[in-house]
């Protein structure tokens, strides 16, 4: 199902109509889903419909033991190559070599000014 083409409203109503799938697949009851996700059997039949708050929603997902699902539906983004680069600050890119003077300026090991 093509879902960018829903409104706000529809999609609502398709993720509702996901968690109750969830639910039933799961064999549980709207009162022992809201028992376990530590929230009010209206809040269930309101996430149902497509209308909960996200907090409400996540813990219905905890309950159902779906909260995996939410890497699949938002995953975590990944940082450009470009914020890699600028993350990772200037890297030396040649050795500088030793300074001062050479090992021949010293003799029988004291400094040779």
């Amino acid at each position: 199902m093509q879902l960018s083409h829903l409104s706000p409203a529809a999609l609502s109503a398709e993720l509702g109509q996901r968690l109750k799938q969830a639910r039933l697949n799961a064999n549980i009851t709207q009162a022992e889903l809201a028992k376990r996700a530590g929230v009010s059997r209206t809040i269930v039949m309101n996430a149902e419909k497509g209308q909960a708050q996200l907090e409400n929603f996540v813990a219905l997902l905890l309950a159902l033991d779906c909260a995996d699902q939410l890497n699949h539906f938002l995953p975590k983004p990944q940082l450009s190559p470009l914020q890699l680069r600028k993350l990772q600050g200037k890297q030396r890119e040649r050795a500088s070599g030793s300074r001062g003077g050479s090992d021949d300026d010293q003799v029988g090991g004291e400094s040779s000014w």
